[in-house]
C-alpha cells in the first residue's frame, strides 16, 4: 500500500507541476529587494557616487510625512552605504545638519554595530547619532524605529524601551516598522515570550487602520515562533489564525505589487511550515517578481536561490496532492486551500 501511494503521488506530480507554472514569472524575472520607481533612481546614483537624488527623496518623505516610504527608504540607502558610503560621506559633509542624512547616518551606525563582534560596545556609541537624527524632525517616527532597535541590541530594560514606544507612537500611531521593532523586543529570542509576543501582535491588529500591514504583525510573531523552537507555548489555531489575517490582509493589495512583498514572502514562509500548500502557492503567484532577503536570508546564505527553491518545491507539493483525473476547469483540488477558504471568500 505504501509502494502505491507513492508511485500515485510520483504520478500526481508529473501530471500537474508544469501546468501549476501559470501565474509564475519565470525564474530569471523574479528580483531580489527590487527598488520602486522613486527608490531606484536614487540608488543608482548613489553607485555613482552623488547623493543629491537621496536627499531630495528623504526630504520629499519627511515635508509630506509620509513616514512608512521614509523608513523604507532610509534602510535601504543604509544598506547601500554599508559597502559605499563614499556618497553618503559627502552628503554629510556639505550639509551636517540635515535630518535626512542625519537619519541615514544613524541607521548606518546601527546596522554596523549589530554586526559587529562588539555589538554592545558599539551600539552604546552611537546613542548621539540617533538622538541627532530624532532632533533633526520632531514630528519624524522613524529616529524612533531607530532608537527601539538600538534599545534591544544594548540590552534595555522593559521601563526605557516602553519610553522610547511611547515616543515612536506618539508621532505614528500605526507605524509598521516601529511595531515591528516593538515586536522583536517582547520576542523570546530577546526580551519577552512567544505568548506576550503574540499577544501584542494581535492587539496592534486588532487596532491597525484598514489596509495597513500592521494587520500583518501576527503573522511575524508566527514567523518568531516557528524560528526559535516555539513548541506548544502557542497552539496550532493561533499559528493559522496568523496566517489567514495576513492571507485577508495581502488580498486587499494587487498581485506582484512590491509595497507588500515582503509580508507576502514572511507569510509564504510560515504557510509554507505550516504545510498549507495550495495558500503558499497563492502567495508566490501574489509575490509575483518581488523576491525579499527577508525571510529567505535567515535560513540561506543565498535568500534568492532558496526562494526559487522553494517556490519549485510548493508546486511539486500541490501537485502531489491533486488528483490524476479532474475537469479542467478546476483550478483547485477538493475544497481549495488545505481544507481553508481561499483569501477572495473571506
Amino acid at each position: 500500500m505504501a509502494l502505491l501511494r507513492a508511485f500515485l503521488r510520483t504520478a500526481r506530480m508529473a501530471r500537474n507541476t508544469s501546468r501549476l507554472a501559470a501565474g509564475l514569472p519565470a525564474d530569471d524575472e523574479v528580483l531580489l529587494d527590487a527598488p520602486d520607481q522613486r527608490l531606484g533612481p536614487a540608488l543608482v546614483a548613489a553607485g555613482r557616487g552623488e547623493y543629491a537624488p537621496a536627499a531630495k527623496l528623504l526630504a520629499t518623505t519627511r515635508e509630506a510625512a509620509e513616514w512608512e516610504n521614509r523608513d523604507r527608504y532610509a534602510m535601504r540607502l543604509a544598506t547601500f552605504a554599508r559597502s559605499r558610503d563614499e556618497w553618503l560621506q559627502e552628503w554629510q559633509d556639505a550639509s551636517p545638519h540635515d535630518p535626512d542624512a542625519l537619519l541615514v547616518k544613524a541607521e548606518l551606525a546601527v546596522r554596523r554595530g549589530w554586526e559587529s563582534p562588539a555589538r554592545l560596545e558599539l551600539l552604546r556609541q552611537v546613542g548621539p547619532l540617533i538622538s541627532a537624527a530624532a532632533e533633526g524632525d520632531p514630528r519624524d517616527p522613524v529616529p524612533w524605529r531607530i532608537a527601539l532597535d538600538h534599545a534591544r541590541g544594548t540590552n534595555a530594560g522593559h521601563t526605557e524601551f516602553e519610553k522610547l514606544w511611547g515616543e515612536a507612537v506618539r508621532r505614528s500611531p500605526h507605524h509598521y516598522g516601529c511595531h515591528v521593532a516593538a515586536l522583536q523586543y517582547l520576542s523570546a529570542a530577546w526580551y519577552g515570550s512567544h505568548r506576550e509576543c503574540f499577544d501584542f501582535a494581535e492587539r496592534a491588529a486588532q487596532d491597525a487602520l484598514p489596509g495597513s500591514l500592521v494587520q500583518a504583525l501576527p503573522v511575524r510573531a508566527a514567523f518568531a515562533h516557528l524560528t526559535e523552537g516555539g513548541g506548544a507555548e502557542v497552539p496550532r489555531e493561533r499559528l493559522d489564525a496568523a496566517a489567514d489575517l495576513a492571507i485577508a490582509v495581502s488580498a486587499t493589495y494587487a498581485a506582484a505589487d512590491a509595497w507588500p512583498a515582503e509580508v507576502r514572502n514572511l507569510l509564504t514562509y510560515v504557510l509554507i511550515r505550516l504545510e498549507r500548500w495550495t495558500d503558499a502557492l497563492e502567495q508566490l503567484r501574489l509575490i509575483g517578481p518581488y523576491a525579499t532577503s527577508f525571510p529567505w536570508d535567515r535560513v540561506s546564505d543565498d535568500p534568492l536561490g532558496q526562494f526559487l527553491e522553494l517556490r519549485d518545491g510548493v508546486r511539486l507539493e500541490v501537485a502531489a496532492g491533486l488528483p490524476l483525473r479532474r475537469p479542467d476547469t478546476d483550478p483547485y483540488p477538493g475544497s481549495g486551500h488545505d481544507g481553508r477558504a481561499r483569501s477572495g471568500d473571506h
